[in-house]
């Protein structure tokens, strides 16, 4: 009993600062707009930051209430949320390692900044660990979680091509020239494939850790 409400408070309080980061970061980039507000709509949802945050918010709060819904079971699939964590973790490790220096945010600019990039991450991976069934998710699957940044590169690279809107650095071919960007992409999913190799080892040989009891909760292996 005292796990099961120490994993909803935990899956609670990623939930509940995963949907307020969200919004403080939509209502930052309104307030400070440079352009249109539908094309400041558009940048918001361009950064991969953001729409894995949303993936989080969205697999937490489905864990928490125990959606019997198509979409609910599928988000809380230990498949799909491992795949989760393969994203928020590189969201955390390409900001901290790579973006962090490149500005300084203060006030509520820095508290968005800080839960999106750190505080969020670290407690979904802890999510993952204590709230997930381990398994042995299947080493094909990571082939098709590579599918979703894959994506996303394509997305940001097609439509910055006419747009001239790039929202990473490391990603503007205004800038870099697509020969460097090209490379950039093949490094980035090599990060994708190494991160999500390891935390399918960490599936597969973990001790098996108990799940929220209740007929949401999924394993691939069923």
């Amino acid at each position: 009993m005292h796990r099961y409400r120490a994993m909803n408070a935990l899956l609670t309080l990623v939930a509940i600062l995963g949907w307020f980061a969200l919004s403080l970061q939509f209502y930052l980039i309104l307030k400070n707009r440079v352009t249109s507000i539908p094309e400041t709509i558009i940048r918001y949802f361009g950064f991969f930051t953001i729409l894995t945050n949303i993936l989080v918010a969205m697999c937490a709060s489905f864990l928490l209430f125990k959606s019997n819904s198509s979409i609910g079971k599928f988000f809380i699939r230990d498949t799909t949320a491992t795949a989760i964590t393969v994203y928020i973790t590189i969201v955390g490790i390409v900001y901290n390692f790579i973006l962090r220096s490149l500005w300084s945010p203060q006030g509520p600019d820095r508290v968005a900044d800080e839960l999106l990039h750190t505080v969020i991450p670290l407690l979904f991976i802890l999510t993952w660990f204590v709230c997930i069934p381990k398994a042995a998710v299947p080493w094909k699957n990571i082939f098709g979680w590579l599918l979703f940044p894959l994506l996303y590169l394509i997305c940001i690279l097609a439509r910055g091509s006419f747009a001239g809107y790039y929202p990473y650095p490391f990603l503007d071919v205004t800038k870099l020239g697509y020969n460097n960007v090209f490379i950039n992409c093949l490094g980035m999913l090599f990060a994708f494939l190494l991160v999500s190799i390891l935390f399918v080892l960490i599936d597969r040989f973990i001790k098996k850790v108990p799940a929220i009891e209740g007929p949401s909760v999924k394993s691939s292996s069923h």
